[in-house]
């Protein structure tokens, strides 16, 4: 037992796990953004012109044919988003039979596609619990910014992509201001739907997004009928990792089995490293806050395993985040072992360093399905700030944090989480995956397993008149499905 201060100097006693679930829920209260909200002096004055009117029964594509451009808002605010949205984005792109104009936040990905963003993303690429609470101030300010972008901007529809603390926030109070003019504001879409199966009672919150949200894009199968259920409209469109197959333009993959295989040889040769040498792939995280976490625990794990190796490299890969770049170009010149930082922007590159590798070692995200697809054996990391950490252990409700465990509800997977995540826990776990090749074929067998799942059914488009439909690749690419619903997309 002992005695804490929660934010704003009130003290309490730490007890149970239950008790400790009582005081987070009472912490998440005055640092809920929903507690601080949005002030508009006069919400009247945000008038948005009466000529934009959105049909409650017009298609988004009948209303972009009509005022001859389709307008998008779109919001990411993390680097799978991004890659999400750019994806969306030129799927739109190619199936809408007007010009589509976007407006929003986004990355480096989504910039190539067109987006000229608000803001950095990097600004509201926050997570956890405890984590929030110096940036409060900061993503008030861009929540408020974002809306009155998105107002000004009057879109036909409006996408948000992950970071459902951010992204519910501003969907809520977009749809509030048009509800106080008597307006009917644009339909609001979210690409991934909350891991409601992974959190107590995470089902009966669905109820409440139908209030905000449209319609939501799944990437699990089981996920859509479980929203329809709840009364919000779904659409199941396969894992956004299935588009790096057929951006490698690999077809037999669809016949066959969904993997790329990147050319390991040439990335040693590149970098200069010896055929004998072991390459270990290092992924410590997109946001900033992981990676101080994570890079210190892993380049204690790598110089436990020097002595296990006569060559050893760490093949660091980059995510576009300025901050982590500049983090990552400091960090590393203190390393253990020898090291080759991977940049991001080319799924060419990144697969190549994975083929070049032995095993991986990540923090917990969508980077362990890409490790499956990469037929790469891997261990997953994860650390976080001690009382996010208590909250998750009360919280969840499945016993693993890594979705190809989840999928299959089996450790294929070694998982190394809160206060097992250390570098001798680490090491031992990533020299019985390099040494033991069972242990490796069991890892690799069961990833075709986990994207048999993952694959949409076939899907040709047939909302979709004959002259605008896609080859057959196109018809299993979960943003050309997206891109379809959203585009023939009317309110019930």
């Amino acid at each position: 037992m002992r005695t804490e201060k929660c934010w704003g100097g009130a003290e309490f006693t730490i007890t149970t796990a239950a008790t400790m679930a009582m005081y987070l829920k009472r912490l998440l209260s005055e640092i809920n953004l929903q507690h601080h909200p949005l002030t508009f002096r006069n919400p009247s004055r945000l008038v948005i012109k009466k000529h934009f009117l959105v049909s409650s029964q017009q298609a988004p594509i009948d209303m972009g044919s009509k005022d001859g451009e389709l307008r998008v808002f779109i919001v990411a605010g993390e680097v799978s988003g991004d890659m999400i949205g750019s994806r969306f984005m030129d799927s739109l792109k190619k199936l809408s039979p007007c010009p589509v104009r976007f407006a929003g936040i986004g990355g480096l990905a989504m910039s190539k596609q067109g987006l000229d963003s608000q803001f950095p993303m990097e600004d509201i690429a926050i997570m956890g619990i405890w984590e929030l609470v110096p940036h409060l101030s900061q993503l008030r300010v861009k929540l408020k910014q974002t809306v009155h972008s998105a107002l000004s901007f009057q879109p036909h529809v409006v996408l948000t992509v992950d970071s459902k603390g951010f992204s519910f926030r501003f969907l809520k109070q977009l749809r509030a201001i048009y509800g106080q003019q008597g307006l009917v504001g644009p339909p609001h879409f979210h690409y991934v739907v909350p891991s409601f199966w992974a959190w107590k009672g995470g089902e009966e919150r669905l109820k409440g997004l139908s209030g905000f949200v449209d319609h939501v894009f799944c990437i699990l199968p089981f996920e859509s009928e479980v929203c329809i259920s709840k009364g919000l409209s779904a659409t199941f469109v396969g894992h956004p990792t299935l588009e790096d197959v057929l951006e490698q333009e690999v077809k037999d993959s669809i016949c066959e089995e969904w993997k790329i295989q990147g050319k390991g040889e040439a990335f040693k040769e590149q970098h200069g490293i010896s055929s004998g040498t072991t390459v270990i792939s290092l992924l410590p995280g997109s946001r900033l806050q992981e990676v101080t976490r994570m890079l210190s625990i892993f380049s204690n794990t790598m110089e436990l395993l020097k002595d296990s190796h006569s060559e050893l490299t760490a093949a660091i890969h980059v995510a576009p985040n300025k901050y982590v770049e500049d983090y990552l170009s400091k960090a590393v010149c203190e390393w253990p072992t020898s090291v080759v930082l991977v940049p991001s922007g080319s799924l060419q590159i990144k697969y190549d360093a994975f083929s070049a590798s032995r095993v991986a070692l990540c923090t917990s995200g969508t980077v362990a399905v890409e490790l499956q697809l990469a037929r790469l054996p891997c261990v997953v990391a994860y650390r976080a700030h001690l009382l996010t950490e208590w909250f998750i252990r009360f919280k969840a409700k499945v016993p693993y944090i890594s979705l190809p465990n989840i999928i299959l509800d089996s450790a294929i997977i070694p998982e190394a989480l809160f206060n097992e995540c250390t570098p001798s826990k680490l090491a031992s776990l990533l020299k019985n995956l390099t040494d033991d090749e069972n242990l490796r074929r069991k890892q690799i067998c069961a990833a075709g397993k986990v994207f048999d799942l993952l694959v949409p059914p076939r899907v040709s488009c047939v909302q979709i008149p004959q002259e605008w439909s896609r080859p057959m690749l196109d018809d299993y690419r979960p943003s050309m499905i997206a891109a379809s619903t959203v585009l023939h997309y009317r309110r019930r």
